[in-house]
């Protein structure tokens, strides 16, 4: 009896010890090629889904309640025999504090996805080991968002999940694919990695955990504060704006936060406006309809 008990706290403590991090969901819409009965679409959305949430990415034990939701949505334009080409959407967010709401922290499109994939192919992620373009780029955004999720929770918290994505741009870069290079442009992978890397953004993530930690995190206890942070956290996002104009981080913040913050700034404890609107028109022109909407 002794043995049986201890054989299941074994195994519950292994349960705890591995939990993986991720809620994901994953669609591939395979429209666009005109072959949307294919099984082999079907295979590749669950073959990802089951990478993203059945691996152990960190060591960190986490409840459900706990894990990042995120959704990749794999959109094929074209594919032949094991050749796909896509685009590839990465959305993910974070619970507030004190509240039954999420808050969205990285929406990202990347138009350069091409990958080889054959049925029931195994996806395995080694960070030693170039496998293939299709397991690192998904194990990339994997870490990225663990890096974003952690920059929003502590100053500087995701650093070693940031250092953990760029390993998959050294590596992958041997597989000849595009997005991993320098000169795949502005909106690459390795674009992407290498301002998330940057002292040049050092006050981006900083402006990450005000805005999230000491802004939403605090607005269940204390809205006018809560408020008054996050309008210092835009500031700080101006300032980098400044020295780094239409970076890619920036774009990917506004990207996925736009309707927050306007809904923010439309509603609780009154506040001056007018330098606030100001700097969202400098630093996200593309969302000026938005901001025009802004009310006390």
């Amino acid at each position: 009896m002794m043995k049986i008990k201890f054989t299941l706290l074994l195994f519950l403590f292994s349960l705890v010890s591995f939990a993986q991090e991720f809620n994901a969901s994953v669609t591939v819409n395979a429209e666009q090629t005109g072959r949307t009965k294919l099984s082999i679409f079907k295979t590749l959305e669950g073959a990802v889904e089951d990478l993203i949430n059945q691996n152990t990415w960190t060591d960190n034990s986490l409840e459900n309640h706990e894990k990042i939701d995120c959704n990749f949505f794999i959109n094929v334009t074209e594919y032949g025999s094991d050749y796909f080409t896509a685009t590839l959407q990465v959305q993910a967010s974070r619970p507030v504090y004190g509240s039954t709401t999420s808050t969205p922290i990285f929406n990202f499109k990347d138009d350069q996805f091409r990958f080889r994939y054959t049925e029931f192919q195994p996806l395995d992620y080694n960070p030693n080991t170039y496998s293939s373009n299709l397991v690192s780029t998904v194990a990339f955004y994997v870490y990225t968002i663990l890096g974003i999720d952690g920059d929003t929770f502590a100053p500087q918290g995701g650093s070693k999940y940031h250092e953990e994505a760029n390993l998959i741009v050294n590596t992958a870069q041997q597989g000849g694919a595009e997005g991993w290079q320098s000169s795949d442009g502005n909106q690459s992978r390795f674009r992407l990695n290498a301002d998330l890397l940057s002292n040049n953004f050092t006050n981006y993530r900083q402006a990450l955990y005000v805005y999230h930690r000491e802004g939403l995190d605090v607005m269940y206890q204390d809205l006018e504060l809560g408020k008054n942070n996050i309008v210092k956290a835009i500031q700080t996002l101006r300032e980098v704006n400044n020295s780094r104009p239409n970076s890619i981080l920036m774009r990917s913040f506004f990207d996925a936060k736009s309707d927050e913050v306007k809904n923010i700034f439309s509603g609780g404890p009154r506040i001056n406006l007018t330098e606030v609107v100001a700097n969202l028109k400098r630093i996200a022109p593309l969302y000026n309809t938005k901001w025009n909407t802004i009310r006390n």
